[in-house]
């Protein structure tokens, strides 16, 4: 990206001026070098998602921003309903809700190590994974729906986890106002028995021990001891998810022209708030974040049974679980009045600061756990929300590290066979059924995370508190 266009704003935030038919301005986090290995494509995504209307805060871009369908991958904006403001398929991706989970295990890095091939092979056979994995679940029209409907709380109802998992999951594991009569019948199918499995792409279960400690408040307050083992679970709400998606962008683009609505680039398709098909589509994402939290839920229960049977005794707590990729009703300052917007989060995390009435109780007095994966092989991060964050980037930050190259590139490149063997010869694990998805998903394929991450932390949307480095990957 060329760096004449932009306007340091801060440290680590560069400034897009509005120009043309921009409303608002676009702000890019991120150290130079970063921005400037970014697509120019980015740019133009920022540009374009500033024409929409009702947009009511600077067209955002995170440190891990790479191009996307519409908004850019690591785009963040809000728009006001009131003003017009419009909902995007294309902004809140294909993969609606795929976020991460992170459990608590309380066992020694070198505990797990004496045992990490059983645990490894126990893991890869309980969680199904990879490219149309079905699970041991099959459910019927009315499990179906009861499902989008009641998210992680319905996955406990039927016997997948505990109780109190429920406290540390966004939303306590249930989105309301989700509209299973708005989902398609072929998207639904698609999910009939895909509960309980990763899919594949950037998908994974990790074993991950906690190497560094940035923060030791926020670390203790979280449960995170140098030392331990956490354990990650990232993936969305599967074929259902990408389903709806396909069905309103096509919608959006058919209706857009009825509302006035110029669209710079189709894949930016959307319709308003109030409108008959905004309302559609956000009764569908919604359950389809349902999806994504049971679905988390249940590879959540698989994942202790699987370690139970390795490690008798065993108990994994989760620390916290959080979505990317949706549009969200939250209330935040704009222009100097606190009032409710719907803030598009496209592979972005939400990261909200100290005593936010959202979080549990235990967590408020630090903020938000943020959960940044790396690449396949190399470290993540835990992070926490700032007061800083609520205001320059609306509660918002980085969810990973970001892709530097294409799967198409990185298939050329990479072979997935080796990447396994040199991952292996680092005393790192990958179960995976497919060697191709291993070479797309090979750790060059990606930015550095510590950059992004000290990107994040610098600028103040969010604190780092624990580094963690992986031990097994169970990949898709």
């Amino acid at each position: 990206m060329d760096l004449k266009k932009l306007k340091r704003a801060g440290e680590h935030q560069w400034l897009i001026e509005p120009h043309g038919d921009m409303r608002v301005p676009g702000l890019i986090f991120a150290t130079r070098e970063l921005v400037e290995a970014m697509d120019e494509k980015v740019y133009e995504q920022v540009v374009n998602v500033a024409t929409l209307p009702g947009i009511c805060s600077p067209s955002m871009a995170m440190p891990d921003a790479h191009w996307g369908y519409g908004f850019p991958v690591g785009g963040v904006a809000a728009f006001d309903a009131d003003q017009g403001g419009v909902v995007s398929a294309g902004g809140v991706g294909f993969d609606i809700s795929c976020g991460v989970r992170c459990l608590l295990t309380g066992i020694s890095a070198s505990r797990i190590h004496q045992v990490k091939t059983r645990l490894a092979d126990a893991l890869f056979s309980t969680v199904p994974a990879g490219l149309g994995s079905r699970g041991q679940i099959r459910l019927n029209n009315r499990q179906l729906d009861d499902m989008l409907e009641g998210g992680a709380r319905w996955a406990v109802a039927s016997g997948w986890g505990e109780e109190a998992d429920l406290e540390r999951i966004e939303e306590h594991g249930q989105v309301s106002d989700a509209k299973p009569a708005y989902v398609s019948d072929k998207a639904k199918e698609r999910m009939r028995d895909e509960v309980g499995t990763l899919g594949s792409g950037n998908h994974y279960l990790e074993l991950q021990e906690v190497a560094e400690v940035h923060d030791e408040r926020s670390a203790s307050g979280f449960g995170l001891k140098r030392g331990e083992v956490v354990v990650s679970i990232h993936c969305g709400s599967r074929g259902l998810g990408h389903q709806i998606g396909t069905d309103y962008l096509r919608e959006m683009v058919l209706c857009a022209g009825s509302y006035g609505i110029r669209l710079p680039d189709r894949e930016l398709a959307c319709a308003p708030v109030h409108s008959p098909e905004g309302q559609r589509y956000l009764g569908a994402m919604r359950a389809a974040i349902n999806v994504a939290l049971a679905n988390r839920q249940v590879i959540t229960h698989l994942t202790r049974k699987a370690f139970a049977e390795v490690i008798p005794g065993s108990e994994l707590r989760l620390l916290y679980d959080v979505s990317h990729n949706t549009c969200k009703v939250e209330e935040h300052e704009v222009d100097g009045t606190m009032k409710n917007v719907y803030i598009h989060r496209k592979g972005a995390t939400r990261a909200w600061g100290p005593g936010h009435e959202g979080l549990p109780l235990a967590l408020r007095p630090f903020g938000q756990p943020v959960l940044i994966g790396g690449s396949m092989g190399t470290c993540s991060y835990v992070l926490v929300g700032t007061e800083s964050g609520m205001k320059l980037s609306l509660g918002s930050a980085c969810h990973g590290a970001g892709r530097s190259m294409s799967r198409r590139q990185a298939l050329k490149q990479w072979n997935g066979r080796k990447v396994v063997d040199e991952l292996a010869e680092r005393g790192i694990i990958i179960r995976s059924p497919s060697m191709r998805g291993v070479a797309e998903e090979a750790p060059g394929a990606y930015k550095d995370v510590t950059e992004v991450v000290d990107a994040a932390h610098v600028s103040g949307i969010a604190m780092k508190v624990a580094k963690l480095v992986p031990i097994i990957t169970i990949k898709g």
